[in-house]
């Protein structure tokens, strides 16, 4: 067994959540044994009890209990060959830096208490240890599309610090109920994350400006085309990275997403298509220094090829026209 340490969270782990950062630290410490660590109060971050999903700083001080040595744990878990060709399905593009990935809806970036597959696991298909890949951003649960992991720590610092700026640009696809008025323009506001009667650790309300907890959130949208008054196929630009942001923007400008049953508004959703949430992280623009931006694109998922095909969409459209109006 160790003895108690402490550990200082370096520059490039800056907003890293607290049981990714034990992983990369100690990969021989299980998920189950981390979660039981922290409820008993063993580990600690400044001195204080956390969660698993705690996001560091850097500087802030990481309290280690006494842990068993690699040798005394039981061997990692290798990822089954079935894993490691759906992960590898996944893959869009792959250079020395990072790797893209189609994330199909259904699947968690993140492992929890009652999740078994998740995203993050899979990664271990691609390399460990070092070599391994690093998350460096999310995408909701079912939410499908564009997700980047880096290569290495310097890349993920990099990747990590473009994504909480705004030197990326990011266009979603989403079919929104009923029509938005206007065609194009911006939904902006404040939100906060709440506590639903569900005991939901993701609900995001609207919230006043100076409130305790209080974001400031911007989203630029464009309307690509329409089915009567039954639907918008609607071109989403985040500026801002708050969670659940197109879903909550979209639901308080009174048009939610297809088959979103978090974050709803006054028009009926549509029947006859699937009821899976229609949000799809369709494109990625990395700037690159030196070199032309990197351009990822992700195909659509099965049951928004078919809720295009049933309203009559054509997801081979020219978009520039449309993305211009973005600004």
């Amino acid at each position: 067994m160790s003895k108690v340490e402490i550990r200082t969270v370096a520059a490039d782990e800056a907003d890293i959540r607290l049981d990714r950062w034990f992983r990369r630290h100690f990969p021989h410490v299980t998920h189950g044994a981390l979660e039981k660590l922290l409820r008993t109060g063993q580990v600690r971050v400044d001195g204080g009890r956390v969660k698993g999903n705690h996001r560091l700083e850097p500087g802030q001080e990481v309290r280690i209990p006494p842990l068993p040595a690699p040798g005394e744990a039981a061997p990692p878990k290798t990822i089954s060959a079935e894993d490691k060709a759906f992960a590898r399905s996944m893959v869009l593009y792959e250079d020395d830096t990072l790797i893209a990935l189609n994330k199909p809806p259904g699947l968690p970036v993140q492992g929890g208490s009652k999740v078994v597959r998740h995203l993050d696991g899979l990664l271990d298909a691609f390399g460990t240890g070092d070599r391994r890949p690093r998350l460096v951003h999310r995408l909701d649960k079912d939410t499908s599309g564009v997700i980047v992991v880096a290569k290495g720590a310097s890349n993920a610092a990099w990747l990590a610090s473009l994504f909480k700026g705004r030197d990326l640009e990011k266009t979603y696809w989403a079919i929104a109920l009923g029509i938005m008025v206007p065609r194009a323009g911006e939904i902006t506001g404040y939100m906060k994350k709440t506590v639903s009667n569900q005991g939901d650790r993701e609900l995001m309300v609207a919230a006043r400006h100076g409130e305790e907890g209080a974001q400031y959130a911007l989203t630029r949208y464009a309307t690509a085309d329409e089915a009567g008054r039954r639907a918008s196929w609607v071109v989403l630009r985040p500026e801002t990275g708050r969670t659940h942001q197109l879903r909550v923007h979209l639901a308080a400008a009174g048009h939610a997403i297809q088959g979103d049953g978090k974050y709803v508004c006054d028009v009926p959703p549509l029947g006859g298509v699937s009821q899976k949430l229609h949000l799809h992280a369709r494109k990625l623009v990395i700037p690159r220094e030196g070199k032309k931006p990197l351009v990822l694109e992700a195909p659509l998922p099965k049951h928004m090829t078919d809720t295009f095909e049933a309203l009559g969409f054509d997801a081979g459209m020219d978009m520039r026209a449309v993305e211009a109006q973005l600004g």
